[in-house]
């Protein structure tokens, strides 16, 4: 359900852009960012509160909030409210994400979470799938707001199966308490940072902006420097001397930042560049998902019997190819040609995904799964801003923002879209995703095998 709605708002963001009034562009961003912002601050303190209290309640929670969210952004009167609405999803989303592994993880044995994990993965790539093709269908014949009516149904009886179903099988904490310092810092630190760096993007990098993005910095600098001093950290800095674990957790962030915008950049070239509508755009990205969806599985039942380094190594370095190809190709190419790197970058991603979330959780005591997941989607989620902040950044710089603006909406460009410098921006964006995917390579292949069971 979440990845479902994240793909669907993705495919429907230019219709809602042009729907809703006073949306200007940064806002449109912040319908996307807003939600993974809320992931990635919420995720390690519910990490730890689910090893102190059980996964499974917060689980249960989750699906509720996130069926409220839904409701609420359907009723969205501006881009801003949505903004709002989206915060409250993610809260949802923050409490299914971080429990989801740690769940996994208590009920499969050693020898069967990369094969438990990779199944997990085609239930959300599913979603990723009919997201794609579910936003443009509603958005085409309901509009916009019912992109976010399917999911009231869903999670109702989500909501309601987990509670029945869903049994508690991990060893509670006792003794510790959430780190609402860390929390705060990290929370506001990150926030003042993209805000700087969204909105810079768009003024010109004004004063105040280039401030806010400092001022984010250093914040930042003060929550690593609290961590090390807090009773019970809400990073638990002891988990990093188990080098399967760093290294998971280091490949996990940059790959995040290579891949993060791909969808977003791949759906902006498709509505806004080329000018298709969301159903057509939404096919066009089918095959990339799919690809994902079929080697996810494959490589996680691989990985636990030969281990995860080949796989999750070999994945960083087939994605570093496919964005090699993407940043050499020009405007208007056709589709078949167009098919090649998006389908290695699927492979890839499905060679990386679940080979890795298994060896990270497979490397940390029983105790600190919770923790560990909630590390580990963290780093995810705040690579996937970083990623979407960046690209914006690069293209807002590529092109007049009228333009750029209209690119968003999906709407016609007076004298046409400049393609040139279109395909100059995605290929700045993906020459830079292909390099920091060559680096995840890195802390990737230097990972032990040392598990915890």
């Amino acid at each position: 359900m979440a990845l479902l709605d994240s793909n669907i708002v993705l495919i429907s963001l230019p219709n809602i852009i042009r729907s809703l009034p006073d949306t200007p562009t940064s806002d449109a961003i912040w319908i996307i960012m807003g939600y993974i912002l809320i992931l990635a601050t919420l995720l390690l303190s519910i990490g730890r509160l689910a090893d102190i209290n059980g996964r499974v309640r917060l689980y249960n929670l989750g699906f509720a909030i996130f069926t409220i969210g839904s409701s609420l952004c359907s009723l969205s009167f501006n881009g801003a409210s949505l903004v709002v609405f989206r915060l409250i999803q993610g809260v949802g989303g923050a409490l299914l994400t971080a429990n989801s592994p740690a769940i996994l993880t208590d009920a499969f044995p050693l020898n069967e979470r990369g094969r438990a994990i990779g199944i997990n993965q085609i239930g959300g790539v599913t979603g990723s799938v009919s997201g794609l093709v579910a936003g443009g269908v509603l958005t085409q014949l309901l509009g916009w707001r019912s992109i976010f009516w399917v999911n009231i149904p869903v999670g109702i009886f989500g909501t309601v199966w987990a509670y029945k179903e869903l049994k508690e099988l991990s060893r509670k904490i006792t003794g510790e308490t959430v780190d609402a310092l860390g929390m705060g810092l990290f929370g506001i630190g990150l926030t003042l940072f993209l805000l700087g760096l969204t909105f810079g993007s768009v003024s010109a990098w004004s004063v105040p902006n280039v401030s806010l993005m400092i001022i984010g910095l250093v914040i930042l600098g003060a929550f690593v420097y609290a961590e090390s001093r807090v009773k019970f950290p809400m990073i638990d800095l002891s988990l990093f001397r188990l080098r399967a674990f760093s290294a998971g957790i280091l490949s996990n962030l940059l790959v995040s930042i290579a891949r993060g915008s791909l969808s977003l950049v791949l759906v902006f070239y498709f509505q806004g560049a080329l000018l298709l509508d969301p159903l057509t755009a939404g096919i066009l990205l089918i095959p990339f998902s799919i690809a994902f969806v079929i080697i996810g599985p494959v490589s996680g039942y691989l990985s636990d019997r030969y281990g995860a380094r080949g796989f999750s190594t070999g994945g960083l370095l087939l994605t570093a190819v496919a964005f090699a190809i993407f940043a050499t190709l020009p405007g208007g190419v056709s589709y078949g040609i167009l098919l090649i790197p998006m389908i290695l970058a699927g492979i890839g991603g499905g060679m990386f995904f679940a080979p890795n979330v298994a060896s990270i959780m497979n490397s940390v005591p029983i105790n600190r799964r919770g923790i560990a997941s909630g590390m580990s989607s963290m780093l995810l989620n705040t690579g996937f801003l970083l990623s979407i902040g960046i690209s914006f950044a690069i293209m807002a710089s590529s092109m007049p923002l009228g333009t750029l603006e209209a690119i968003f909406a999906g709407l016609p460009v007076s004298g046409g879209v400049n393609l040139s410098a279109f395909m100059e921006a995605m290929h700045r964006i993906f020459i830079i995703m292909a390099i920091v995917s060559l680096v995840a390579a890195v802390p990737s292949s230097l990972r032990g095998s040392t598990q915890s069971g």
